[in-house]
């Protein structure tokens, strides 16, 4: 598989999702936004396009993000959506799939940072690509805002702090306003860039302080990443054509 990344920041991670791709030994490309790399213009030589979180929102502007053009990605979903190919967003990604089709981006109940639990719905226990979750998962959080929804949508996962953690759009779109990818060098990361805040906030109420967050153990969650992915792989195997 050609497997593409958009990726906003250097300390927001493409975590798991990149080792899955490495032990894979798929084709593995970036568009790292912070560097001002461009974003493809079509969906060709992508069968998996993979967008990940960041600081911004669907509505962030060039003077507050001049790298970002939330325009130019969004266009690109709906490219790769229309083309039948496969798609995965994580957080403001999962907003901007939303946006591409034609659903906005709303602010979440709760701001959530840290591990927290999700519960899948009726929906997500049926479906076959998340099922293996099961009732309650802990997972990695770090949002304030979440995906809007279209129609035919489905809410495969919520949490008591955000009624939409894992949308389903399409039978090949996914979108994760949760991080399953966090490893523990992930979320170093992140807790880094934010750690006064994190330690001093007292105003939310699901926010984790970052020694918490840094004693988690992520295998299980990873581990189920990783059978998802891999449904992915087999689904993409079992019409593949060589070029």
């Amino acid at each position: 598989m050609k497997i593409h990344f958009i990726q906003h920041e250097s300390f927001e991670t493409a975590g798991v999702y990149l080792t899955w791709a490495k032990n894979k030994k798929h084709t593995i490309s970036f568009s790292r936004i912070y560097k001002n790399d461009p974003v493809p213009l079509n969906a060709e030589n992508i069968d998996l396009l993979i967008v990940l979180g960041g600081p911004q929102s669907p509505n962030s502007t060039k003077e507050e993000f001049p790298y970002f053009d939330a325009g130019m990605e969004i266009s690109l979903i709906r490219k790769c959506i229309e083309a039948n190919i496969w798609v995965i967003g994580v957080c403001l990604g999962a907003q901007l799939i939303g946006e591409a089709l034609g659903a906005k981006f709303e602010q979440s109940p709760e701001k959530e940072i840290g591990i927290f639990p999700i519960q899948l719905t009726n929906d997500g226990l049926k479906d076959s690509m998340i099922s293996h979750f099961g009732e309650s998962l802990l997972v990695g959080h770090w949002h304030n805002d979440m995906p809007g929804l279209i129609p035919s949508s489905r809410v495969l996962a919520t949490s008591i702090g955000c009624p939409r953690q894992i949308i389903k759009y399409h039978k090949k779109v996914y979108g994760f306003q949760c991080h399953m990818e966090f490893t523990s060098e992930a979320i170093e990361f992140l807790i880094n860039k934010e750690e006064n805040f994190l330690n001093t906030q007292n105003t939310y109420k699901w926010i984790q302080k970052p020694e918490k967050m840094r004693k988690f153990d992520f295998t299980e969650m990873n581990e189920k990443l990783f059978v998802f992915l891999d449904k992915i792989e087999e689904e993409y195997l079992k019409n593949y054509s060589p070029k």
